[in-house]
């Protein structure tokens, strides 16, 4: 993948091969396109306080998603609604990112996800 220098500090939505759809504020990318999305929660529900997070090869440094979610989009057919899952800590390997693109803020939040309706994204197969 090209370079996601641009995408720093911004929300960014992620597709995975395996057709999920992801979505956080990118915080550090690495070349190998490894994802590392954390949900800020309070300190109490935290099993791993940040500060104690640390990358031994700066190389191998993972891309950094902050208050990143999960968008299961429901079909037509479906009666259940669409709806946004928080992660936690949540962690995609670089061969498993399909896509990654930055998100219209203003746009973004205007949309009422859970009455979102859509065709499930078909996965990939690795050769």
């Amino acid at each position: 993948m090209a370079t996601l220098g641009g995408y720093l500090n911004k929300k960014v939505l992620i597709v995975t091969s395996d057709s999920r759809i992801l979505v956080g504020t990118l915080e550090a990318a690495d070349q190998s396109t490894n994802l590392v999305i954390p949900l800020p929660l309070p300190p109490s529900q935290l099993s791993l306080e940040s500060s104690e997070l640390h990358l031994a090869n700066t190389h191998l440094a993972p891309q950094v998603l902050s208050s990143a979610q999960e968008r299961v989009i429901q079909t037509p057919e479906s009666g259940e609604p669409s709806v946004e899952v928080p992660l936690g800590l949540y962690l995609v390997r670089g061969d498993n990112v399909c896509t990654i693109g930055l998100v219209d803020e203003a746009l973004d939040e205007s949309i009422d996800w859970t009455q979102v309706k859509g065709s499930a994204i078909g996965g990939t197969k690795h050769v």
